[in-house]
């Protein structure tokens, strides 16, 4: 017997987007966020000293770090839970009470942060004097958290559309309010960090009617909503989400938290080499955050052909989305390292030399990086995304042991150096991952897997490679094969065809 529901006579529902219209939706904002993000970050490396750089980029990565780690991941698992219980006519009670359990450990975390300052400030920066800073960043814990559970919510919801804007207006509003501190205020990370806060703060304040009124729009079930049959879904689910961004985010951050301890350094000079490291990542994680995106686009293309036993077809794409994908970061690599020189001494006001040092280190790694977004989506088809996790585990233990032994003879150097093999090693892991679960990269995938090592020699030998790999295969078909040249013709007939197709009926 199924259980009644009965329907409140409250506002219309919080629209659905559907798959089609999120993937547009997705790429025109996020086109217009990375843009604004972009210019935000140039402005900040060009308005901060080196150090107040380095504090900021500490100040970000604490919050990163804290806003899942300080409710326990729960809002990452509303996108796997909620229209189950949204459809059980349960959504009101399963939100009202994630919602008391998610303010209850953020109200705990913010208040052991703010006692024990002193100990936060030796953490996170080295020095044990940002006791105010660390005041700062224990409520601004609570507006980005309150943000970021909002976010989840709505997509959960499966109102795109809604997140979209509600993020670019967070961008935006970000970049303003920062511009507008360090401008009439003081130019430190204090002013970043306040205009971070108060832009989430807003950004989850206005988002508020528009909960209210998905709300109001729940169905109502006459069988109430037991504690043990939600947390008995919510929890394993969150405690394995919660693991997942606690290695992902420690692997993203642990080289800077190394030189802030384990160099030679004082405090400051380690700052200022966070700083310099900072300003070497602004442009090549915009390659990583396209990958993790497109990573996320073409999973529901291949578990399509997945489920429908079409598994040759899912060697053939992800092969050859390898080989397109990772030629193409190789190339972006080249014109940034053409135009670094440029971009430093003139927009960073030749402030951050050691940046432009590094900079063919990062965009190694964060091309490997992002390989490696691409390659874990055959784990995620094959339902392995725990190896995918056991990848970036060892890579994270490698990356400690390779700083404790690089960072202190080398420096930034050294740990730049250390995370390169890191992100190589889990690179290799996911692909072997992969090869035991039956994929194999081919000749030419292997090829491109290699080759971003050839950016540390600097843009010339890279960009005689990709014309020779150019050459090669408008000759051949060793580097690309017959059947992904067919998929590639097959792709663009479509697109033609539709096309045709817009431009008959218009």
């Amino acid at each position: 017997m199924t259980n009644e529901v009965i329907h409140t006579d409250g506002p219309q529902a919080l629209r659905t987007d559907t798959l089609v219209e999120s993937v547009l939706i997705l790429l025109a904002m996020t086109a217009v966020q990375r843009l604004v993000g972009f210019c935000r970050a140039m402005l900040f490396c060009r308005w901060l000293t080196p150090e107040q750089l380095g504090i900021w980029d500490m100040a970000f990565s604490f919050l990163v770090l804290m806003s899942p780690l300080a409710v326990l991941s729960l809002p990452g698992a509303f996108g796997r839970y909620a229209e189950r219980f949204r459809q059980r006519g349960q959504l009101r009670p399963f939100f009202l009470r994630t919602s008391l359990v998610c303010v209850t450990m953020l109200v705990l975390a913010m208040m052991i942060i703010a006692l024990a300052r002193p100990w936060f400030s030796y953490l996170v920066f080295g020095v044990s004097d940002q006791t105010e800073l660390i005041l700062i960043l224990a409520v601004v814990l609570g507006s980005v958290t309150l943000y970021n559970f909002l976010i989840q919510l709505f997509t959960a919801l499966r109102n795109v559309r809604l997140v979209a804007v509600l993020e670019l207006i967070n961008s935006i509003g970000f970049a303003l309010t920062s511009g507008f501190l360090l401008l009439g205020w003081q130019a430190t990370a204090k002013s970043i960090v306040i205009a971070y806060g108060t832009t989430c703060l807003f950004t989850g304040g206005i988002s508020l009617w528009w909960l209210r009124q998905a709300y109001l729009a729940a169905p109502v079930q006459k069988k109430p909503l037991s504690n043990a049959t939600l947390w008995s879904k919510l929890a394993p689910f969150a405690a394995w989400i919660l693991l997942t961004n606690l290695l992902s985010n420690l692997f993203n951050i642990v080289d800077r938290y190394m030189i802030i301890h384990y160099s030679t350094m004082t405090p400051d000079e380690a700052l200022i080499q966070v700083g310099n490291y900072h300003s070497s990542r602004i442009i090549p994680l915009l390659l990583v955050s396209i990958a993790g995106m497109l990573g996320t686009m073409i999973t529901p293309h291949l578990s399509t052909d997945w489920e429908s036993g079409r598994r040759d077809r899912v060697h053939t794409r992800l092969n050859l989305f390898i080989k397109l994908f990772g030629f193409s970061l190789c190339a972006a690599g080249v014109a940034i390292l053409f135009i670094a020189p440029l971009l430093f001494d003139v927009a960073f006001r030749g402030r951050l030399e050691s940046g432009l040092e590094v900079l063919p280190l990062t965009l190694t790694y964060c091309v490997w990086m992002a390989l490696t977004w691409i390659a874990n989506t055959y784990l995620w088809c094959a339902e392995k995304a725990k190896l995918a996790v056991w990848a970036i585990f060892v890579g994270l233990i490698l990356n400690i042991i390779l700083n404790l032994i690089l960072l202190p003879r080398f420096g930034l150097i050294g740990a730049v150096l250390a995370t390169t093999i890191s992100n190589l090693l889990t690179f290799a892991l996911s692909c072997m991952f992969n090869n035991m679960l039956g994929f194999r990269l081919n000749h030419g995938a292997k090829l491109i897997a290699v080759i971003p090592a050839l950016l540390v020699m600097g843009p010339w030998p890279m960009l005689a490679v990709l014309i020779a790999i150019i050459a090669v295969t408008s000759r051949s078909d060793w580097l690309v094969t017959k059947e992904e040249k067919q998929l590639i013709g097959e792709t663009l007939a479509a697109y033609r065809n539709r096309l045709k197709t817009k431009a008959n009926s218009s």
